[in-house]
């Protein structure tokens, strides 16, 4: 009662305020000890754990070693001397991560993806950071002809066929050879007819984390029976780092005069026009959200940008500037360069939340960006744009690169 005489004498309370006073004060006490208790309980127990491998940005060898159709599955690591690190699987033989500082020395990862293989084979989005194969982009009707075959493709995209069919170069176990801290090559047999594509295609992609903070990747494959082929890379980036929100702040500038129209199912209509006077003039770097919300019947078509452009070429087959892109807050600049005559430009359009990325965040609508070197949208359908042949005696060899700075 010393506190109860003490806080009466205090405030100078009517002793028939006292017991008021006490039952207050008896209450404090109770709350401070129920707040000393949840302080003080015990950790969750193990099976009230949640994932915590999606909510890590620290990448586990086990969750990328499984087996899948007879092959085992693993994770592959680059880095080179400046600290930049890549990850890699050999399923889908995919880009995971490429963590560089940002400007103020921060290790930023660029790229999306996940923190397992279970997590790839199971998510609504298949291309993360995948090599597409055997035909990158659409395919119109899921059929072509050469020399007056016509062959049928699996028809995976509205009344198209997309980035190979059903099971495309991302959904199979290639091989991998690590061959230094630098550089790893993964190959595959693509069998004839695999997905409707004729010929037994040997197919290589060599990834090369140099010193100069570029991610090089290069191409490589040939046929015993004419076909077509359109490799590329489907690295989904967001240069502030993966979680960080929208891209549409984002500068980007892109090295071309045209870019080629598609339909509502974004197939060309085969002919190029200009991006003058229209917001796909990416000649001068401006923000990718600028001009994204215009009426504009082609960015209704691709619910934003999801469209070739044709890259301004001094001389074929040598590699040159297809795009610049500067993330607005982390000050990292990525230079894209190619063999390519083409580069689609994807807002992210169809990202919906479903997915939960290694650092914990989801696909939100318009987190990453996509930057594809390649040959046009359904080029072996169109006589005017470059060939995608390629005959038994023939080697396909492209690459591109991925140039990473900064500007402080």
């Amino acid at each position: 009662m010393w506190f109860l005489r003490i806080t009466s004498a205090a405030y100078k309370l009517k002793p028939e305020n006292v017991m008021k006073v006490h039952f207050k004060f008896s209450l404090l006490l109770l709350c401070l000890y129920s707040l000393s208790a949840c302080n003080t309980s015990s950790p969750k127990k193990p099976e009230e754990k949640t994932d915590t491998i999606a909510k890590t940005d620290v990448l586990s060898p086990k969750a990328f070693q499984k087996s899948i159709d007879g092959k085992n599955t693993d994770l592959f690591i680059l880095k080179n001397k400046n600290g930049v690190e890549a990850a890699f699987t050999n399923y889908g033989a995919r880009i995971i991560s490429l963590k560089m500082p940002d400007k103020n020395g921060v290790q930023t990862d660029v790229i999306v993806g996940f923190s397992s293989v279970d997590q790839y084979i199971k998510s609504t989005e298949p291309y993360f950071g995948a090599t597409i194969g055997r035909y990158g982009n659409r395919i119109a009707k899921g059929k072509f002809s050469l020399d007056g075959t016509t062959y049928i493709l699996p028809i995976n995209n509205g009344v198209n066929s997309l980035h190979g069919g059903k099971k495309g170069f991302q959904d199979v176990i290639w091989d991998a050879s690590q061959t230094n801290e630098q550089t790893i090559e993964f190959s595959y047999f693509s069998k004839d007819m695999e997905e409707g594509y004729p010929g037994n295609l040997k197919v290589k992609v060599i990834y090369t984390l140099t010193d100069y903070n570029e991610l090089k990747i290069s191409y490589e494959a040939t046929t015993d029976k004419k076909t077509v082929i359109n490799l590329t890379n489907h690295a989904f980036f967001n240069l502030n780092g993966e979680g960080s929100g929208s891209i549409l702040n984002h500068m980007l500038q892109i090295n071309a005069e045209l870019y080629t129209p598609v339909d509502s199912t974004l197939i060309p209509f085969g002919k190029h026009e200009s991006v003058e006077g229209t917001p796909f003039d990416f000649r001068k770097i401006s923000a990718i959200g600028q001009r994204i919300s215009d009426v504009n019947v082609q960015l209704k078509n691709g619910k934003g940008y999801d469209h070739n452009y044709v890259l301004n070429i001094v001389k074929s087959n040598e590699m040159h500037l297809a795009a610049i892109a500067k993330g607005d807050r982390s000050g990292i600049i990525m230079e894209v360069f190619t063999k390519e005559p083409g580069l689609q430009f994807y807002s992210g359009n169809f990202m919906e939340s479903k997915n939960t990325f290694k650092g914990g965040s989801k696909d939100d609508f318009r987190t990453a960006f996509c930057l594809e070197t390649q040959h046009f949208p359904d080029s072996p359908n169109q006589p005017a744009f470059p060939s995608t042949v390629l005959n038994p005696g023939e080697k396909y060899n492209t690459s591109t690169v991925y140039k990473f700075s900064i500007k402080k």
